[in-house]
């Protein structure tokens, strides 16, 4: 897990300007901690020196704060106009902080379910989809600490640490020697708390997806379990599930809260140790008590940064590891199925399948198996066989949604043969109207069974007016006077001239087919 991922600053536009803009606020911060400090320091030195003070105590520093600020009434109103500024610098920081992350996380999310949907239903299918799923909802959401949170953190520890130790070192070399060798301290505890949060943050991601995968595996079977009486049955389950994220996400807690503890432990210690130093020399008159003033107030401030950084580390680390497992899905590399020329019209065309075979995502199978059919316009053609030997992934082929491992797709029109491979994939792809086998109409879906949910997919796809037919298990889910209805719907659109492909088990369906072909796997020989 890296402190700042490049490959979030090169994807988003946002961040980028969001980095150039909180660089610069960050400097202006510790220009204005600068000034606060010393004013301070000026106001509270006539009163704590036990004689009055002959000689400026902040040297070539005491050119920001005039001597004047001595008087209390001076210094504090050089101390209300300090304060405002800060004050709008932070508010303005953290109103770029929450608007870029926002905009980030909208961006990337969009990205990687674009970047999904073009790795196609075959990849969705294998069982990447539940993870992506949980990923771009609330994996995502937990990525705003990391903007709002720690990035202007990181800013501010490359701005203002090296800052306050060149104005200490300005003050007293004794105490930024003391500052020196002590912070190197901070980072070495955070990269070994940080360790440790690393794993957590994986733990707590995988648990997220493996609830996440077994609720919408849940989901999507709920009518055949309840027609089943076995819609209890899981509960158990989900509930053991549920308790290892609950202790995932307490783990990832309690290592964060540790961390902040550890860090600022270690950075009271070394605040403490100079100014145990500077108490003893100012009794000795080894300094004077403007400059002791001045470097008290400041030393805690080097620290500052560095320390927040740990801390909003730990806490965005889930957001990280979410990002993390969403460059995993766009690093991918999608398998473009089309070409350059422009796709002939399907209307009238006689498409062909040709040795079609397409691996399994384990490699071990083909599936399908060397597939040869041809589907000529007004006819049914069925693909018949097994589950898991490849229909699906055929109808996918077919359409241009996935490139085969061998073999070819082409279409036999009155002007020759065009291979689909050789054409673009959305000008092949939209002359198919599509019905899956299980349909996501979105919201609007939410209140319908399986049935309804695919009824309204085929009527869809048989009205869409499209020369291609492609229907995959169309029968499966519906009653005997709705399949009989939907089958009639099929030949008619055949009737109507439309080339339909159908994948089914259904005997009456296969019944009324023109051409029937038996779709089979191939063990791969190793």
């Amino acid at each position: 897990m890296r402190p700042l991922d490049p490959r979030l600053i090169r994807r988003i536009g946002p961040a980028r300007r969001y980095i150039v803009t909180t660089a610069v606020l960050g400097f202006a911060t510790a220009l204005a901690i600068l000034v606060q400090a010393l004013l301070i320091s000026r106001a509270l030195a006539p009163v704590l020196a036990p004689s009055p003070l002959t000689e400026d105590g902040l040297g070539w520093l005491g050119v920001l704060v005039p001597v004047e600020a001595r008087n209390l009434a001076v210094a504090l109103g050089w101390l209300g106009v300090v304060v405002t500024v800060r004050v709008v610098l932070t508010w303005t920081q953290e109103r770029l902080a929450h608007r870029a992350g926002s905009r980030v996380i909208s961006e990337l999310r969009a990205q990687v379910v674009s970047h999904a949907a073009a790795l196609g239903p075959r990849w969705a299918a294998s069982g990447e989809g539940a993870g992506v799923a949980t990923t771009v909802t609330r994996g995502l959401d937990s990525l705003l600490p990391y903007f709002v949170r720690y990035l202007p953190q990181l800013l501010l520890s490359a701005t203002v640490t090296p800052i306050m130790i060149v104005v200490v070192l300005g003050l007293d070399w004794i105490s930024a020697a003391i500052v020196i060798g002590t912070l190197p301290l901070v980072p070495i505890f955070m990269v070994l708390v940080g360790l440790t949060t690393q794993e957590r943050s994986a733990k707590h991601l995988d648990a997220m997806q493996r609830l996440a995968s077994r609720t919408l595996d849940l989901i999507a079977g709920l009518p055949t379990l309840r027609a089943l009486g076995r819609e209890h049955g899981p509960s158990a389950r989900v509930r053991e599930l549920g308790d290892a994220q609950r202790r995932a996400t307490m783990g990832s807690l309690r290592i964060a809260f540790l961390s902040g503890m550890v860090l600022e432990l270690l950075t009271t210690l070394a605040v403490a140790l100079v100014a145990v130093t500077l108490g003893f020399r100012l009794v000795a008159g080894g300094v004077t008590i403007e400059t002791a003033l001045a470097v008290l107030i400041l030393a805690p401030e080097v620290y500052l940064p560095l320390r927040m950084v740990g801390t909003h580390f730990h806490a965005s680390a889930d957001g990280m590891a979410a990002a993390d497992a969403a460059f995993d899905v766009l690093e991918r590399p999608v398998a473009s199925p089309g070409g350059t020329a422009a796709a002939p019209t399907l209307a009238g065309a006689t498409l062909v399948v040709e040795d079609l075979a397409v691996s399994t995502p384990d490699g071990r199978r083909l599936a399908p198996g060397r597939l040869s059919f041809s589907a000529r316009p007004g006819t049914v053609t069925a693909l018949v066989g097994p589950n898991g030997d490849g229909k699906s992934t055929a109808l996918a082929a077919v359409m241009g949604l996935l490139s085969p491992d061998s073999g070819f797709v082409a279409a036999l029109t009155p002007e020759g043969r065009v291979d689909a491979y050789d054409v673009e994939a959305a000008g092949w792809s939209e002359q198919f109207a599509w019905a899956p086998q299980r349909p996501d109409l979105g919201p609007e879906g939410r209140t319908l069974s399986l049935g309804q949910r695919q009824g309204v997919a085929l009527e869809r796809a048989l009205s869409a007016g499209r020369p291609v037919v492609v229907l995959d298990e169309p029968t499966s889910h519906l009653d005997r006077a709705s399949r009989d209805a939907v089958i009639s719907r099929i030949t008619a659109a055949a009737a109507t001239g439309a080339t339909v492909i159908v994948a089914t088990h259904e005997e009456d369906l296969i019944a009324v087919a023109d051409v029937v072909v038996e779709v089979t796997a191939m063990e791969v020989a190793r």
